[in-house]
């Protein structure tokens, strides 16, 4: 690893240059991208700075690449690319909307079925009041699972091709979904979660790394 930009990880160029690898055999000489995400000049700064230790430092193969460097063009791709975040379902930049899919599906089990009456409110400060009598599902996810206190009033749940909605504010094990009339969903029963990576990522205004590294230990996987 040499630091091309990102002052995290490795050698200095000046220390790759400097003889530091003289008489090493490299497998794989790599640096990192730290703004392929976004259109900058450090951009292809990196990529010169990179070009130039590929020009100077033998090895078998270089890479420089994560998912959102892949986007940037083939210059940026070398001989290895280190896809991350677009492996599981994350979209690092616009133009790779149409070649990835969603990865991860979060459920939650449906624990209590109730009814929320008129003028009831529910959830911790009572962030959610009916204007009608509506029926509700207690589901076991929360905040201590990744599913985080900014999906309160804003998430959605799906039984089917049923959506029905956040309500109230999300707890640390429990969450509130609003049934419409005549969903059949019953205790024991499992719902999805909606978890589109982008999309979320802009409902909670966190970043799709933090939304899908978070979910928790809890959750079986399948």
């Amino acid at each position: 690893m040499v630091d091309t930009g990102m002052n995290r990880l490795g050698l200095s160029i000046d220390e790759a240059l400097g003889g530091a690898l003289d008489g090493v055999t490299i497998v794989t000489l790599m640096s990192h991208l730290a703004s392929a995400d976004d259109d900058v000049a450090q951009n292809a700064l990196q990529l010169e700075q990179f070009q130039a230790l590929r020009s100077a430092i033998p090895a078998r193969r270089y890479s420089l690449s994560n998912s959102a460097g892949i986007c940037l063009g083939q210059e940026y791709a070398f001989d290895l690319t280190r896809p991350g975040l677009c492996i599981y379902g994350g979209v690092p930049r616009a133009e790779a909307t149409p070649h990835i899919q969603q990865v991860a599906y979060p459920q939650a089990q449906v624990l209590q079925r109730r009814m929320l009456k008129q003028g009831q409110t529910i959830g911790y400060n009572a962030t959610y009041r009916a204007d009608k009598d509506i029926d509700v599902a207690i589901i076991n996810i929360g905040y201590a699972d990744g599913y985080f206190r900014s999906f309160s009033n804003t998430g959605q749940a799906c039984f089917g091709d049923q959506r029905l909605p956040v309500i109230g504010r999300v707890s640390m094990d429990l969450t509130a979904i609003a049934l419409p009339h005549g969903c059949p969903v019953a205790e024991g029963d499992w719902v999805d979660l909606s978890f589109n990576l982008p999309e979320i990522a802009r409902l909670t205004g966190m970043s799709q790394y933090e939304l899908l590294t978070s979910l928790g230990q809890r959750l079986s996987r399948a």
